[in-house]
């Protein structure tokens, strides 16, 4: 075999073996991922709140319908968080590959997740698409708190904290004053929201930031970057632990796909967070 057929044949079977990661092994996974996020005006009382954050389901993408919903679960159970926060959407239109499953249907697993404080929720822009009144019906009726430009009191053994949900930026009113209206002042505060855009518009009261919407550009080229982010901000608000201005941030990489079922070193996961 001459060297340029070697080199065709070497190329061509690392496309393919490229090809086949990006669009199933790494999509088709779920991992659950710790992060130690070491926050400034946190009490020392509020130290080490476990807080899982689900992101982007986005039930029916490929290779994410209800079988892979209940494995998410079930992985996020076993790893006994205090507190669960979904950041939105729930539903998928439009992906290829993949094939719509209802909110309600979608409720019925989520309804199984387990955490001391409770599951809350926030609407994403694709739940705006379809139909927020069904989508928010959806998950409060088994169970589900929706934060939508709304807050709670938590209290965490000796820690008491405020738990916000702000609307989708996109979408939703986002209405940070009505969101703030009724907060403790006196404790520090987490704020839920889909999209991590409205951060720059965030006061610096609160606490930590939580977002989702990115997927992590879902594709990350090692060197380049992320081509696409669905973001007026680039990269810089696609993924991880940000601080920025004295405020904080974290954007969680997601679950699902979202117009093409691709995923490239930007794997599914759950997104453990230990707060101290």
């Amino acid at each position: 075999m001459t060297w340029f057929k070697r080199v065709f044949w070497a190329g061509l079977g690392l496309g393919i073996g490229l090809a086949v990661w990006a669009f199933w092994w790494e999509p088709a996974s779920v991992r659950v991922s710790p992060y130690s996020l070491q926050l400034e005006q946190w009490p020392k009382q509020c130290s080490g709140l476990k807080v899982a954050v689900l992101a982007d389901i986005h039930v029916g993408s490929p290779y994410h319908g209800i079988e892979q919903l209940r494995h998410i679960v079930t992985a996020t159970n076993a790893a006994k968080p205090d507190l669960i926060l979904l950041a939105g959407d729930y539903v998928i239109q439009g992906v290829l590959g993949g094939e719509f499953v209802t909110p309600e249907d979608a409720a019925i697993e989520l309804a199984k997740l387990k955490a001391k404080l409770g599951t809350f929720a926030v609407l994403g822009n694709h739940d705006w698409w379809l139909d927020p009144v069904r989508v928010s019906n959806a998950l409060e009726q088994v169970g589900i708190t929706m934060l939508e430009d709304k807050s709670e009191l938590m209290q965490w053994r000796d820690c008491r904290f405020n738990l916000v949900g702000v609307s989708d930026f996109w979408e939703g009113p986002h209405d940070l004053g009505l969101a703030l209206a009724d907060i403790d002042a006196q404790v520090p505060s987490v704020l839920l929201t889909h999209n991590p855009d409205l951060f720059p518009l965030i006061p610096k009261t609160v606490t930590l930031t939580i977002a989702g919407h990115t997927h992590g550009g879902q594709v990350y080229v090692p060197f380049i970057g992320r081509p696409i982010v669905p973001s007026d901000y680039g990269e810089t608000y696609a993924v991880g632990f940000i601080v920025e201005l004295g405020k904080q941030l974290f954007v969680s990489t997601g679950l699902g796909t979202s117009i093409i079922p691709v995923r490239f070193l930007v794997p599914p996961e759950v997104s453990l967070l230990y707060l101290n």
